[in-house]
């Protein structure tokens, strides 16, 4: 049949995507790689999306008083 051909088709193509990966990370075959340009952007995106993140938060919370002395003068 038809959709039987497909199957077996579609079966062997992602058999050799998962072996090429394997080959890949297969510790004898490592080697070190850069990052295309996209995802070296996306990353530092990233970083700066979540540093952004922490300095707001850092900004919109109170501070507590440190000292009895400075919580008066704080009023």
């Amino acid at each position: 049949m038809y959709g039987d051909d497909i199957h077996l088709l579609l079966h062997r193509i992602r058999a050799e995507r998962l072996r090429e990966e394997a080959d890949e990370t297969h510790p004898a075959h490592r080697t070190p790689h850069r990052r295309s340009r996209p995802a070296r952007a996306r990353v530092l995106r990233t970083r700066l999306g979540w540093t952004l993140v922490e300095v707001g938060l850092r900004l919109a919370t109170p501070r507590l008083p440190q000292s009895g002395l400075t919580a008066r003068f704080d009023h």
